[in-house]
């Protein structure tokens, strides 16, 4: 038996290339509505896990990130201000698609990050998604250790 070493979820949580998050997902059944294509509400979950996944890897151990921005500001969380998204192809079960993350501005209490849900060449899926940051109900300014992690002063 071949010993791999320790494992490793770097395949699960995706790729930085050219600045950008590049994402694997498999299309299953459940993703697909009676017609056989991907659910328009399933793009929502697949751009929410590049999202996430994008964080994680330019380095944020999200607990530890989070336990020092509620030190600074508590109680906050992000909440999705707005979405511009447009549905250009279908995707069907068993396709591959490569769900593409990047930022487009940090700015006081917003990110706003561009999207699209590839299959191959083609681009199915176009959105940009605004994330506010608040506490305590209202709009604040994005802590100093998450400015740093995003690269604020570079976008």
């Amino acid at each position: 038996m071949i010993d791999a070493g320790p494992p490793t979820t770097a395949h699960l949580d995706g790729t930085m290339r050219d600045d950008r998050h590049h994402m694997q997902i498999r299309v299953y059944y459940e993703d697909t509505d009676f017609s056989g294509i991907v659910y328009h509400a399933n793009y929502l979950r697949f751009m929410e896990r590049g999202r996430t996944n994008h964080l994680r890897l330019m380095g944020a151990e999200q607990h530890a990130l989070f336990t020092e921005a509620q030190a600074e500001t508590p109680g906050f969380a992000f909440v999705v201000r707005s979405m511009q998204i447009d549905f250009l192809k279908p995707a069907r079960m068993d396709d591959m698609l490569d769900v593409v993350t990047w930022p487009v501005a940090v700015k006081g209490a917003s990110i706003t990050l561009a999207q699209e849900v590839r299959r191959g060449a083609d681009v199915l899926v176009k959105a940009q998604v605004r994330v506010a940051f608040i506490s305590e109900g209202r709009a604040q300014p994005i802590p100093k250790a998450l400015r740093v992690l995003m690269k604020a002063d570079k976008v």
